[in-house]
């Protein structure tokens, strides 16, 4: 197995049966979403293992080439987003290393949910769209499918219970492309539910609230 990212982990209670690898946006760090466990409302006696990586400090085009914790590069802002895939799949192969780690450790992959904001997003959906064992979802937050017409889906995924969730006002990553994603799953008939909020480039109060229920219900803790 190859080394892990470096990466913060938090258990709600020891022995975990189930995990959630969560990861973060442009320029930010696996603390940004770190302090949203105590805010999901799961079971006190759940025992869920939250993993949030920090990705690498690369040059990012689109920001003058300026070193920061990215995902992969952007190379363009047009409405597409051009990125470079290959640093996308390597994130992809890293997320992919942690959720082997998690079934060697004793976790079913169904017991596996993997999440993402904004850039990590992207890597979210090609990490769990192309895993060959069923997982227990995916979590897009303000996100875009940046590998559509590359990627290659894995049959046993094809179930994977999908929520897309984004700001109406969002001036970085346009609403309008979650609804591109929204189209092309659901035209290769994977399971997908949609919610937007009033709100920008973040989360949102109502949106945490409803990220732990599903969260509650995906694993089965209540």
């Amino acid at each position: 197995m190859s080394e892990l990212l470096p990466h913060i982990t938090v258990d709600t209670n020891p022995k975990p049966n189930a995990c959630v690898i969560w990861l973060h946006g442009l320029g930010a760090d696996g603390h940004d979403f770190e302090p949203i466990v105590g805010e999901l409302g799961l079971p006190k006696s759940a025992a869920v293992r939250f993993i949030f990586p920090h990705a690498p400090s690369i040059p990012v085009t689109i920001n003058g080439g300026y070193v920061m914790p990215a995902w992969y590069d952007i190379l363009a802002m047009d409405i597409d987003r051009e990125v470079d895939e290959t640093q996308l799949r390597q994130s992809a192969a890293a997320v992919v290393a942690f959720i082997e780690q998690q079934i060697a450790s004793g976790i079913l992959p169904d017991r596996i949910i993997v999440a993402g904001f904004s850039q990590g997003g992207a890597v979210a959906i090609e990490a769990a769209l192309t895993f060959p064992r069923k997982l227990a979802g995916l979590l897009l937050m303000s996100t875009y499918f940046a590998t559509k017409d590359s990627i290659q889906l894995s049959e046993q995924n094809r179930d994977i219970p999908i929520v897309i969730q984004h700001g109406d006002f969002d001036p970085v990553v346009p609403v309008s492309l979650s609804a591109v994603s929204e189209t092309f799953l659901k035209n290769k008939n994977y399971a997908v539910s949609v919610a937007t909020y009033p709100m920008e480039h973040s989360v949102c109060p109502q949106q945490i609230v409803e990220i732990g229920q599903w969260i509650n219900h995906q694993l089965g803790l209540v």
